[in-house]
């Protein structure tokens, strides 16, 4: 705390990220980076981009992405926005759609859902309600079927995983729609199992969605995401981004994010790879006793048997493999498990072994 801060930083509870260990060698499996490597495309592109001129700024518009995008997804440059990752686009886009101060309707979000959400509110100073997931963590589009100033979750929802139909998705944007509010469906984890809204956006003007090439793209260092929607929601974006900073992504990310996106072949491959792991991990886990809830995303949401969930959390660290716990109500006991390679969950597995054994013998 500091004399010079102003009223809005002494108030903010900022995001906490997982952690990026530095003291030792783990297995990293905390922060849901893709296990393999990025397309060989993205990495000659970038090396292309490093023997051009970095003495200019780069192209503000992000034409060369965007035009990538747009062709990836079948919509027009003009529906694409590109930002310095998914994040940041997800505070723009509430500076631009959600309304400020106390006489404002409250923005929905879920209670157990990506923890960057209330930060955001609250750095813009936004009213916001959480809603509940259903006993079994899944989102029940119907609760948020009521006034509010807007709508936000995941699809698939983070940290649990669960895929909301697309049906479901497309059911609230038309009931926002028509309430002049927007649907914003932050996208991260689609690629690994959740339908995407991508295809419905000229039938829905206030349905935004919101991606990262840091999972499914494995390209987690290189900090790039983007949206896409109607094209006023763009516009929306971009007042907001050229009030902060015009030149949000530099050359070397410019290139290796077009890239990346026009290669949807190799991405395909190894996300499909990830996806086989997931499940294969699922069923051992639940041979083992956790419950496991059913996950679209390149992650698991599990309860281990017998253990507390920051005992079986610490038990893992002692053992080399980082997992994610979150002290919070509900899901205090669970612990959210990216996806690596098969090498990668054997040990894990092996290690669960060993920690239920000797819990058991205590």
């Amino acid at each position: 705390m500091s004399v010079f801060w102003n009223t809005r930083t002494k108030n903010l509870s900022p995001y906490t990220p997982g952690e990026q260990p530095k003291d030792r060698k783990f297995i990293k499996l905390n922060t849901n980076e893709n296990p393999y490597p990025p397309s060989p495309k993205v990495i000659e592109a970038i090396q292309k981009a490093v023997n051009e001129n970095l003495r200019l700024y780069p192209d503000p518009q992000c034409t060369e992405f965007r035009e990538a995008a747009a062709a990836r997804y079948n919509v027009k440059p003009e529906q694409v926005f590109a930002g310095n990752g998914s994040d940041e686009i997800l505070a723009f886009a509430f500076g631009a759609f959600f309304e400020s101060g106390e006489k404002a309707e409250e923005i929905l979000f879920p209670d157990i859902t990506y923890s960057f959400y209330p930060v955001y509110a609250d750095l813009w100073d936004i009213p916001r309600r959480a809603i509940p997931l259903t006993e079994d963590f899944s989102i029940n589009i119907n609760d948020y079927k009521i006034p509010s100033g807007g709508v936000i979750f995941p699809n698939p929802n983070a940290p649990t995983g669960v895929a909301v139909p697309l049906d479901d998705v497309l059911s609230l944007a038309e009931f926002l729609e028509k309430k002049e509010k927007v649907l914003i469906v932050d996208e991260a984890y689609a690629a690994f199992g959740a339908q995407s809204a991508i295809p419905h956006i000229n039938k829905y003007a206030n349905l935004l969605t919101v991606h990262t090439l840091s999972k499914s793209a494995s390209l987690a260092g290189l900090r790039v995401g983007f949206a896409i929607g109607n094209e006023k929601l763009i516009e929306g974006l971009c007042r907001i981004r050229d009030s902060f900073n015009s030149y949000t992504l530099d050359r070397l990310a410019l290139a290796g994010a077009a890239a990346a996106v026009s290669d949807a072949v190799y991405y395909n491959e190894i996300n499909s790879r990830v996806i086989a792991t997931r499940e294969k991990t699922a069923e051992s886990l639940r041979g083992l006793g956790f419950s496991v809830l059913p996950s679209s995303a390149n992650f698991l949401f599990v309860k281990p048997p017998n253990l507390k969930g920051a005992e079986f959390f610490a038990a893992l660290r002692e053992k080399g493999i980082l997992v994610r716990h979150f002290n919070k109500n509900r899901i205090a006991d669970f612990l959210r498990i990216s996806i690596g390679t098969d090498e990668d969950m054997n040990a894990l597995i092996g290690a669960c072994m060993e920690i239920i054994g000797i819990n058991l013998v205590k």
